[in-house]
Formats: structure tokens, C-alpha cells, sequence
């Protein structure tokens, strides 16, 4: 009775490993694996039985017919062009280490078969790419998801690179005491977003930059300020997540501009056209070196045309580059 019991599970184990729709195995190749591998009794003409019990718990396996008969599992929790995005997702991203990229990577491949798990390790290609040397950044998500499940605030270091390529505390090593609200992914990093009650603001902060982190016996605070808070929003006006003036800034566009100007600040913006193929645009932009850096890379067919105190700001940030470059 109990190598009855294990034998259901070791097919299904057999099936979910080695079958797809490119791969399929009959009874008589199914029992061979089944006492090959696990050394239990396989009669092939239980088969089809076995077949009806398990698809009666789920799992979706298919009967071929014709001259190459056999089963197969059709259908999984993710098909392989989602692995492959989960994939992608995961080889290109910064803030997970080389290590661990490697590791998740492994996981996902025993979602689906042997040979599919063999073409998803043939598109991995994540030596050369810039990684987090934190190790403990996924425990810090684990951490902060955990502080806003039971409402507490987080305390931690944070960290910045020095000239000899060494993550150093900020501030001579502060702790810094955070209410979490909110987890946002941007430009390949998760930052945390949350707020400071010292300062009364809602703050960012890149989570593979915080260290010693640990959750606070104080109950979490700011709660009013994040009752309509749009995380989307907040991600679009913040670039590259650095700080800044919140601030209404009209941009004078040519018309081909449309479409960068639609994917960074979304179809909500009002848009007025004007004379000779231009545009302005009305956007909420925090106004940083980044974003000026932003609007300089799109180049001449984008102007800050207001208001004027942010137009002198982006002067004097164009002045200081080029100060650099005179003889």
C-alpha cells in the first residue's frame, strides 16, 4: 500500500520532469524510469488509471495517439516564454548578486522540464553584468515586508561607495529610523520608500545600501501622508530616484518628442500643440541634477520654457559643466 502511495507520486514526479509536448513517454518507458530511478514496481497496464488520478488532482497530462503514443504534461503554472521573462528579470537585474541571480535561475528551471530548463540556462548570459555585492539585500526586502506587515519602523545604516570601491556608512555610520510604505523597483534597484518622522518627509532609499537593518519597536508613522499616495507617479516625476524640489515644470517639445515625453510622465499630462511642429507639456517632475541630465541628453528638441527660477537653475547646471571643458 505505501509503495502504491509513493509510486502515484513519482510518476507525476517523472512526468513534470521529463515530458512536454516535444517529449513525450509511453507506458512502458514511464514504468522503466519508475523502477530505473526509484526501484518501485510499474505495471504498465495501471497506467492509464494513474493518468485519470492525477489529472483529477491537477496536473494536466495529455494521451498521444498514433504512431508515437505516450503522455505528456500540457500545461504548467508558467509556460516557458514567461520563464524566460522571470528570466530575463532576473539576469539583468542590479540588485540581486551574481550568486544569487544564479541560484533563482536554477529554481525557475525546475518549473518547467529538463529540456526546457536546458534552454532557459542557454540564454543566461550574466557574467559581465554590474551586480550588487550585498548579499543580504533580499533579506532586507524579506525584513521590510515584514516591518510593514506588523506596522513597525525600520532602523539601519546607510551606505555609499568610496574611491576605493568600499559600500562605507553615510554620515559617520547614523541610524537612520524609517517608517516603511512602500517597495518600488527603478532602473534595475528596489528602493524602499517611507517616512521620516524627524524630518516630516517621505524619503527613498536604495535597498542594497542599507545594512545592520533591523525592525523597530516603534509603531509606524506618517500613515496619513500614504493614504493616497501613487507609487506610479511618485516614479515618474523621481529620476533616477534622487531627491529634489516637487515643482510644475512646462517643457516646449518638437512634435517627434511625443512619444519620450508619453513614456516618462504617462498619457495624464496635459499636452497643448503650438505653431511650427512643437509642443509643451505640463509635467510634475522632481527637479534634480538628474532630471536636467535628462532633458540635456534628449538634446536641442526639448526646452524648459517655465517657470524661470527652475530655467536658471538648468543655466547654472549647463554653466558648470562647461566650465570644465574650457582650455
Amino acid at each position: 500500500m505505501a509503495e502504491e502511495k509513493m509510486k502515484i507520486l513519482y510518476l507525476m514526479k517523472i512526468l513534470l520532469e521529463d515530458t512536454d509536448k516535444d517529449h513525450i513517454l509511453n507506458a512502458s518507458e514511464l514504468c522503466e524510469r519508475m523502477q530505473s530511478r526509484y526501484s518501485l514496481p510499474c505495471n504498465r497496464k495501471t497506467i492509464y488509471s494513474d493518468m485519470e488520478r492525477l489529472r483529477t488532482f491537477g496536473i494536466n497530462v495529455e494521451q498521444v495517439k498514433g504512431d508515437r503514443q505516450g503522455y505528456y504534461v500540457s500545461e504548467r503554472a508558467f509556460s516557458l516564454p514567461e520563464l524566460k521573462l522571470l528570466v530575463d528579470a532576473v539576469q539583468s537585474s542590479k540588485f540581486i548578486t551574481k550568486t544569487r541571480s544564479e541560484e533563482l535561475i536554477r529554481k525557475l528551471g525546475k518549473l518547467t522540464s529538463r529540456e526546457s530548463a536546458r534552454k532557459l540556462q542557454r540564454q543566461v548570459f550574466i557574467i559581465n553584468r554590474t551586480k550588487t555585492v550585498n548579499e543580504s539585500a533580499l533579506l532586507s526586502v524579506d525584513l521590510i515586508h515584514g516591518a510593514m506587515s506588523d506596522n513597525r519602523q525600520i532602523r539601519f545604516r546607510y551606505c555609499e561607495w568610496n574611491v576605493k570601491k568600499e559600500l562605507v556608512p553615510r554620515r559617520n555610520g547614523v541610524i537612520y529610523e524609517i517608517s516603511p510604505w512602500a517597495l518600488t523597483w527603478d532602473d534595475e534597484n528596489y528602493y524602499l520608500v517611507g517616512y521620516e518622522e524627524s524630518t516630516d518627509r517621505i524619503k527613498h532609499y536604495r535597498v542594497d545600501k542599507m545594512q545592520d537593518m533591523e525592525i523597530s519597536e516603534k509603531g509606524r508613522a506618517g500613515q496619513e501622508k500614504f493614504q493616497n499616495f501613487d507609487l506610479a507617479a511618485f516614479s515618474r516625476k523621481t529620476f533616477g530616484m534622487f531627491g529634489g524640489q516637487d515643482t510644475n515644470v512646462t517643457l516646449l517639445c518638437e512634435n517627434r518628442l511625443i512619444g519620450v515625453v508619453l513614456d516618462r510622465f504617462g498619457r495624464d499630462i496635459m499636452i497643448m500643440p503650438k505653431a511650427d511642429g512643437k509642443f509643451s507639456a505640463h509635467v510634475f517632475v522632481t527637479v534634480s541634477p538628474q532630471f536636467f541630465g535628462w532633458v540635456t541628453g534628449i538634446g536641442s528638441g526639448m526646452k524648459i520654457a517655465g517657470p524661470e527660477n527652475v530655467r536658471k537653475e538648468y543655466r547654472e547646471y549647463l554653466s558648470k559643466i562647461l566650465e570644465g571643458y574650457e582650455a
